[in-house]
């Protein structure tokens, strides 16, 4: 970030496809709660959430096929990363394991290294569009500090959907060596090509005791600064604790909330354009990326990112190019090195994570751009 600020401290514009920041607008229903405003003062809320918005969540999960969740399986949180932290810090002690695929979400490290938890990364692979090894292999990383299984379909960073097989794949591996298994799911609305997304709350009452949900406002509702999130679970000593750790933070955002607890006013149809969008966003980076010689990019199946491959060999020296030496009238790309989304030492050197969150004509100009940066960062290294 300091690199892009001194960028556009010399007059460069800098698109920003490095984290998934929505330009989506946040629904007009939610933004009139903030214009109407008038409770005064603002004080603290309860500390599981607040009722009007827990009862709009129960109501969003029924109207997707789960109505057996009931007040007592829902803790608010402040943003999806609470709901990490919270479910980390609930399955285990300091000195326990997690069993994770990458590449993940780099804020697992954190919230693991606050812990005390340290992630047991399991590798998947560019070449296999990132979907998960057989269970043998899984089965090799677990020991007898191993608490819990952590995934995330659709897949940030890479855009993966996990299959129903690979769902109850890592479902009957809870079962069989007694872990809790964690889903986070903060885009299951960002599927494409047709493909479902197979949530863990399906087979919830199956492994009851075992199966935790994450899940955030912030990208379906583009409501990233509201910081609402929440954790499911039908384990009663799971949802006693995290609630404590509620207690501890007072309580998420009173304004928040009642802003969020409006998706109840949304149709159907507000989740099927704002997946159309992403899903043209993502068909017009995948053909413009691999029209550019060498680069390797796995169709993304949802969510709204892509790992993508590059004709060279240190993608964080190109990052840094592109916001130090490189601009093409005047403009520039920022990327995520995608070596940070790996655990293991080495991995991800050529890659960078691509967050397709601007319109398609701001798009179409960072694939311009990429091109030519490309070639002139090939020359300066040939």
């Amino acid at each position: 970030m300091p690199l892009a600020q001194s960028a556009k401290s010399r007059g460069i514009r800098v698109y920003h496809l490095n984290i998934g920041d929505p330009d989506i607008e946040t629904p007009p229903v939610m933004l009139d709660i903030l214009k109407r405003w008038k409770t005064s003062p603002i004080g603290y809320g309860l500390s599981q959430g607040e009722p009007e918005f827990i009862d709009a969540l129960q109501l969003y999960y029924r109207s997707i096929g789960f109505g057996f969740l009931h007040t007592d399986n829902i803790q608010v949180t402040v943003g999806g990363s609470e709901a990490i932290f919270m479910a980390m810090f609930g399955v285990g002690q300091p000195g326990d394991e997690i069993v994770v695929f990458e590449p993940f979400y780099t804020n697992y490290n954190s919230y693991a290294a606050i812990s005390g938890i340290r992630l047991v990364p399991i590798r998947t692979h560019i070449r296999d569009g990132f979907h998960i090894p057989d269970t043998r292999t899984i089965e090799k990383s677990i020991t007898k500090k191993t608490r819990a299984i952590l995934y995330c379909s659709p897949n940030n960073p890479t855009g993966t959907v996990y299959t129903q097989k690979e769902v109850e794949q890592l479902v009957g591996i809870a079962q069989k060596h007694g872990l809790f298994l964690l889903s986070d799911e903060v885009y299951r609305e960002f599927t494409y090509d047709g493909k479902k997304h197979v949530s863990l709350l399906s087979y919830m009452r199956d492994i009851p005791e075992q199966a935790i949900v994450l899940d955030s406002m912030s990208k379906r509702y583009s409501l990233c600064g509201a910081r609402l999130g929440a954790l499911l679970s039908l384990n009663s000593q799971i949802m006693e604790g995290v609630l404590r750790i509620g207690q501890g933070r007072l309580s998420a955002g009173v304004v928040d909330q009642a802003m969020a607890a409006q998706l109840i006013r949304l149709k159907p149809s507000y989740y099927a354009s704002i997946r159309r969008e992403y899903e043209k966003r993502r068909d017009l980076l995948y053909s413009g990326l691999s029209a550019i010689p060498g680069v390797v990019i796995p169709k993304p199946e949802g969510a709204f990112y892509t790992i993508v491959g590059l004709p060279i060999s240190d993608a964080e020296d190109f990052c840094r190019f592109l916001l130090t030496d490189f601009h093409d009238r005047g403009e520039t790309v920022m990327l995520a090195p995608a070596a940070g989304f790996y655990a293991s030492k080495g991995s991800g050197a050529n890659e960078v994570r691509i967050a397709y969150v601007l319109n398609c004509e701001k798009l179409t100009r960072c694939i311009e751009i990429l091109r030519k940066a490309l070639k002139q960062y090939q020359r300066k290294h040939s």
